[in-house]
């Protein structure tokens, strides 16, 4: 047998396969999918162009059947809309709202007219109920021409919508294959993850979401004035006051029940505050400018100190000195027990899969619940002021230094593990040696992450008695003065890009030496 023989052969079997795969992919119309997928691979153009008959007739329908969910909610929501302009275009009154309007409008002037004739009749100037029925009468015309405008446009939004499903059905039509090509693909190499096939449950949910979608979207955008039932969920306020009472008896009665308690952790959170109040503030300020711009020299470089001082020289001319210590001391609180818990409590989860599973969804909590959600907990059981505001500030700033010191825990290489278990280090040795070491550079941007999260929380805090900078801007916004809301917000700037600069940098010097 010559080469060509050979050659010939092997494509032959190739094919072979290849449409015998398709065909269990596709089950029906097995052989069609293979030719268009052929020409798929075979084009040398950008978007090759075959044609699906099924798609271009049953639309979304043939999506939710072959499983390309994705394609099928698009169209689905796209054909809605045409059908949507379809429908007003045919018996929908597209200027109802303005003629409601200027019904309503017309009503109201009616009734400053009769207060006029009434003014007129007891001897008063009636000219102010006249001006207004006649603005109001006016308002009403305008109305009604609009009105008059939008019903002129009928036959437009019918062909528009008309335009729009046709060419809606013919992007279908040319863009299935390639879609399904996409999800053969796919299947090929996750056959049991991948939708494959002709599936009738699908077609039954797909046809139920198109009955439950498009009517009702229709109905709603057509007729001038929709049942209630569409446009308002029936909610019921006695169930939501009867909730809403029994959280708030309940949480009266926990703070009555645990004041020990939270007092003793608000008097824990003010002896790390005052610590840091009276060595920012209680010490001579030249000595904390001093102090502050030898640590960034020391830790982060020349460079990094120039522009701490040109940093707290902005903040001590402007007169935010005592006012920005106070922040750092705030922030420096929350950061301190953030990263006391925090990173104890992310090697614990780096190393147990069990731990982080369970604290997932608590960290998950901490951090997608909105401050002024939590702020109202935190008011009921420890009170107003500056402790109960790092508490707020903990819970929206431990998540990040848990994840990311878990996250470093979990990258440490199995093999350095086993090799320093292999040389007799016990796992005291193990943890401080080898995983602390290796998993330092995603600690550090927890750290990071934490310190500049706690600053976010300045402005917050002081909406329940919190003091620092966040007061400039809280009475900026108060009484819309610009100026001093843009320079307490340049001084928070600062005193966060002055704590990463420093902390960033000591992390450097230390990986490079």
């Amino acid at each position: 047998m010559n080469e060509g023989s050979i050659t010939g052969s092997n494509d032959a079997t190739v094919q072979a396969e290849f449409e015998a795969s398709v065909a269990r992919f596709a089950e029906q119309n097995g052989s069609y999918y293979a030719g268009a997928f052929g020409r798929i691979y075979e084009s040398t153009k950008w978007l090759p162009l075959t044609f699906n008959a099924a798609a271009a007739v049953l639309g979304p329908l043939w999506a939710a059947t072959r499983g390309v969910w994705g394609a099928f909610w698009i169209f689905l929501i796209l054909e809605t809309v045409a059908l949507v302009k379809i429908a007003q275009g045919i018996w929908g009154n597209l200027g109802s709202e303005f003629s409601v309007r200027a019904q309503t409008q017309l009503e109201r002037a009616e009734e400053f007219r009769q207060q006029a004739e009434a003014a007129r009749a007891a001897g008063e100037d009636a000219t102010r109920f006249e001006t207004m029925a006649e603005n109001l009468t006016r308002a009403a015309e305008r109305s009604l021409d609009s009105a008059a405008d939008l019903a002129a446009t009928t036959s437009s939004v019918l062909l528009f919508g008309i335009a729009l499903f046709l060419l809606l059905r013919l992007v279908q039509a040319f863009g299935a294959n390639l879609a399904y090509e996409k999800q053969y693909s796919r299947w090929r190499v996750d056959p049991e993850g991948t939708a494959s096939g002709v599936s009738l449950t699908n077609l039954a949910l797909g046809a139920l979401l198109v009955l439950a979608v498009t009517p009702l979207t229709v109905y709603k955008f057509t007729v001038a004035a929709p049942p209630e039932i569409l446009t308002e969920f029936p909610a019921n306020r006695d169930n939501f006051s009867a909730v809403a009472n029994w959280i708030e008896g309940w949480i009266d009665a926990a703070a009555v029940s645990g004041a020990g308690m939270f007092d003793s952790v608000v008097a824990g959170v003010r002896s790390v505050l005052n610590a840091l109040t009276i060595a920012l503030i209680g010490t001579p300020w030249p000595v904390v400018m001093l102090i502050i711009c030898v640590v960034a020299w020391r830790a982060a470089g020349p460079r990094v100190a120039i522009f701490t001082a040109a940093c707290i020289a902005y903040i001590a001319y402007f007169g935010y000195w005592e006012l920005a210590m106070e922040t750092v001391a705030l922030v420096g609180a929350a950061v301190f027990i953030c990263v006391l818990f925090g990173i104890p409590l992310g090697v614990w989860f780096g190393k147990s899969e069990r731990a982080f599973k369970a604290a997932e969804p608590v960290l998950d909590l901490m951090q997608t619940l909105p401050a002024f959600v939590y702020l109202i907990p935190i008011v009921a059981f420890f009170g107003t002021g500056n402790p109960p505001g790092i508490l707020a500030t903990i819970i929206f700033g431990m998540p990040p230094v848990i994840r990311l010191t878990a996250l470093g825990m979990r990258g440490v290489p199995d093999s350095i593990k086993e090799a320093a278990t292999a040389f007799g280090a016990s796992n005291w040795r193990l943890l401080r040696d080898v995983e602390l070491p290796l998993a330092l550079p995603s600690i550090m941007t927890g750290v990071n992450q934490t310190i500049l999260m706690c600053l976010s929380m300045v402005v917050i805090i002081s909406l329940i008695g919190g003091g620092g900078l966040g007061k400039v801007i809280l009475e900026a916004l108060q009484y819309a003065a610009k100026g001093p809301g843009l320079m307490g917000g340049i001084a928070i700037l600062f005193v966060a890009m002055v704590m990463d600069r420093i902390v960033q940098g000591a992390f450097r010097r230390k990986t490079r030496k």
